[in-house]
């Protein structure tokens, strides 16, 4: 298969709004029913559509408490890779977290996440605002 531009950024959109919503119905269907997801390259994966759900619910984040955003930066055949920002606030709504990703796809035929590995960088300390 090949994925566009487009259909990498609607599912990366459908992805922040199941990470909102953590309804089980529309993380299953961003990833194939045997999809590995990993939270970092060197980590044992997640594997299987139902376990990255149950995973994902786990510890849910609270949607006030995060803002995110992703977009595709190279496309290629059934490959991707997307960068974006995610920004957590603390109860009060200050500063609590600022992270850069780089995430790794792999889509199958009907535009699921065959493989996904995220790289993750937090904003270092000397450069987190002062509240």
């Amino acid at each position: 298969m090949t994925v566009s531009h487009a259909q990498v950024q609607d599912w990366l959109d459908r992805y922040v709004a199941a990470w909102k919503s953590y309804d089980q119905q529309e993380i299953g269907d961003l990833f194939a029913e045997n999809a590995d997801y990993r939270y970092n390259p060197w980590g044992d994966a997640v594997h299987g559509r139902d376990a990255i759900v149950a995973d994902w619910l786990e510890n849910p984040d609270k949607p006030e408490a995060w803002d995110a955003h992703y977009a595709p930066y190279a496309v290629d055949g059934d490959h991707a890779v997307a960068i974006g920002e995610s920004r957590y606030r603390k109860p009060d709504g200050s500063f609590r977290a600022h992270y850069y990703n780089l995430w790794t796809l792999r889509f199958d035929g009907e535009g699921r996440c065959v493989d996904y590995v995220e790289y993750f960088m937090e904003l270092p300390e000397r450069l987190r605002p002062t509240d």
